[in-house]
């Protein structure tokens, strides 16, 4: 945390005869209250003090964020390891120096900075002012600083920096964690979120330099300074142009009688999504009025995280049914991801998974690249990508239609990273996704986008509806057509990060040192991969071809019956995830046998592998 001396500011007679006895833990107090200029969370740490409460302290002040699969995320509060007014200063300082050593001509190219809705009361602290605080540190400093006026989806900050040829930009989100939460997330250059080296060289910057310059408190430069630029206007109208390249039925839009239902989850999509609508030809869809606008508190959804179901899509599809719109788009509450429910015929409504859309997105992607490409086109030139715990759909796709399909470790931003390096060496990239309902369609944006999306899954439903399809139905087509993937997707919440810990050492060495599972049950374990110390059954060298990632527990095992299964911890939240997938030939195996072994199958991984009894944790639906 630095090696200051003791604070001018702060009354030090008054600190002593409070120490904690602890001197790491008394500097980190002393730190805190002469830098934190924010009322509300300074008389945080100060109460924190005055009650004893050493431990709290500690947890609060004697560690730091990291980056994790989405930039900086925590909780808003006080403390180095929360997210607040100073954590997103001293984050930002460590990014303009490491700025400042890569790039000459930082300044005159610029920095983006955007943010979300987010905000809570007992921390005076909201997207908005972490932004403002964001852009003062750099505008203290003379570099050009595009500053957006208003709240704008995640997307539009990638896409901005390309735009605009800025070096990076940093996005206020939590995307669709809890309402407790706010996050920092860092794009580079290239359009795409930071991955190592840079993340861990921004840590060891923000380290060098933690007290707060003079005027990174000065949110009011946004307002006075002349480096400021709003890109507003001409990165979302440049936005929807390009959005309109991914537009192949633009006639058939205009002329629809399909209604579309949308909900921006309390979030920052209703006028980007009522304008991506606008932009394909369609008239706007009906939002839910009650979400339409933004709302720090999420205030009618248990949690603002579309992937959750039925359950949080409950007044959108009420809304449908009133309105006779057959499918419901849900944007999160930062609008890059996308969840999407259409009525069957019985009345009833499916929500589809992320890897069930990812199959009807890969399907329309390609047949729209195959009717519209030149006659001289390659096929062999044209790729979609996948996170490595994500279905294997599109590998079958691919391998049929003759096109390339990669898969990358779990995040967009390697995803984003991968595709931009496709893109320089001449290729071609229709699509890529996470299961976890993150779809990037084209590559106007190097990152999951939501408002794209949603628009492009309402032009794919117009097109089926003129073939007497419902998505449902053609999703059927698609499994029939290049073999039935069933996937099995949930978590357990763990808030023990030692209990995490415990449980994926204990199958590092289940039967003695350095030995992994055999078998779950009856089920037979063909090989091991584990990400996180980057070993391989599968390779002759025994060590995995996707890159080592030490920050995260993740561990692969491919069973005998063909079954994938990935057991791994979550890089924004308390929670260790498990993803499991039948994949079968074209027309080999039916549904609902492949539905019942792997039900069968995840039963066993569960109690083998995670011991959920044992180890206290909390179910999904709990």
């Amino acid at each position: 945390m630095g090696d200051r001396g003791a604070p001018g500011d702060v009354n030090s007679n008054v600190l002593v005869a409070r120490s904690t006895g602890d001197a790491q833990l008394d500097k980190a107090v002393w730190q805190w209250l002469s830098w934190d200029k924010n009322q509300k969370t300074k008389e945080q740490i100060e109460s924190l003090l005055q009650n004893g409460k050493h431990k709290e302290l500690r947890d609060r002040l004697c560690c730091r964020l990291t980056f994790g699969t989405a930039g900086l995320r925590s909780a808003m509060g006080a403390g180095f390891c929360y997210i607040n007014d100073l954590t997103v200063i001293q984050s930002t300082q460590g990014i303009y120096k490491y700025l400042e050593r890569n790039f000459s001509d930082f300044k005159q190219r610029g920095f983006v900075v955007g943010y979300d809705t987010r905000g809570q009361v007992t921390s005076n602290c909201s997207s908005k002012k972490l932004a403002k605080l964001t852009a003062a540190v750099l505008l203290a400093k003379d570099v050009l600083v595009y500053f957006f006026s208003t709240y704008v989806p995640t997307p539009f900050v990638p896409y901005a920096v390309q735009q605009l040829g800025a070096v990076a930009g940093v996005m206020i989100t939590a995307s669709h964690n809890r309402k407790e939460d706010n996050g920092y997330k860092v794009y580079w250059e290239n359009g795409a979120q930071i991955t190592s080296p840079h993340d861990k060289e921004i840590i060891k910057c923000i380290e060098e330099c933690v007290e707060p310059w003079n005027g990174s408190w000065n949110e009011n430069l946004v307002d006075t300074s002349p480096l400021r630029q709003d890109p507003l206007k001409k990165i979302c109208d440049s936005y929807m142009e390009d959005l309109t390249k991914i537009c192949y039925h633009r006639e058939l839009n205009m002329q629809t009688s399909l209604k579309f239902v949308h909900t921006s989850f309390h979030g920052v999509g209703h006028d980007y999504v009522q304008m991506a609508f606008k932009a394909f030809g369609f008239q706007p869809p009906i939002p839910v009025p009650e979400q339409k606008d933004p709302d720090p508190d999420f205030s009618t959804v248990k949690c603002p995280n579309p992937e959750e179901g039925e359950s949080v899509l409950e007044l959108s599809l009420r809304l449908a049914e009133k309105e006779d719109a057959k499918v419901v788009v849900a944007t999160d509450p930062d609008a890059d991801r996308l969840a999407v429910a259409e009525q069957q015929e019985n009345g009833c409504w499916k929500v589809f998974t992320g890897n069930e859309l990812a199959a009807l997105f890969g399907w329309w992607m390609f047949s729209c690249w195959k009717e519209n490409c030149s006659q001289d086109a390659d096929v062999r030139n044209v790729y979609m990508l996948a996170t490595t715990v994500s279905s294997k759909i599109l590998r079958a796709i691919a391998l049929k239609e003759g096109f390339h399909f990669e898969e990358t470790l779990p995040g967009f931003k390697w995803i984003g990273s991968r595709v931009k390096n496709l893109l320089d060496s001449g290729k071609e990239v229709l699509f890529a996704f996470e299961e976890s309902i993150g779809f990037m369609c084209g590559t106007s944006v190097l990152d999951k986008d939501g408002v794209s999306a949603a628009v492009v899954i309402a032009e794919m439903a117009t097109y089926l509806q003129g073939q007497s399809l419902t998505l449902a139905q053609k999703l059927v087509d698609i499994y029939e057509t290049y073999g039935y993937h069933i996937s099995k997707t949930s978590y357990f919440l763990c808030y023990d990060p030692p209990t995490i810990k415990r449980i994926f050492e204990r199958l590092r060495n289940f039967d003695g040192p350095q030995s992994y599972p055999k078998c779950c049950g009856i089920y037979n374990i063909l090989h091991v991969r584990d990400v996180t110390t980057g070993y391989d059954s599968s390779q002759l060298n025994k060590k995995s071809v996707l890159p080592v990632s030490k920050s995260s527990q993740m561990i692969t095992f491919t069973f005998q019956s063909g079954c994938v299964a990935t057991l791994r911890t979550s890089g924004t939240e308390p929670k260790i995830k498990y993803y499991a997938e039948m994949c079968a030939l074209p027309g080999h195996s039916e549904r609902s046998v492949l539905e019942e072994e792997l039900q069968k199958l995840i039963e066993a991984l569960i109690e083998t592998c995670l011991e959920p009894a044992k180890n206290g944790l909390t179910w999904r639906s709990a």
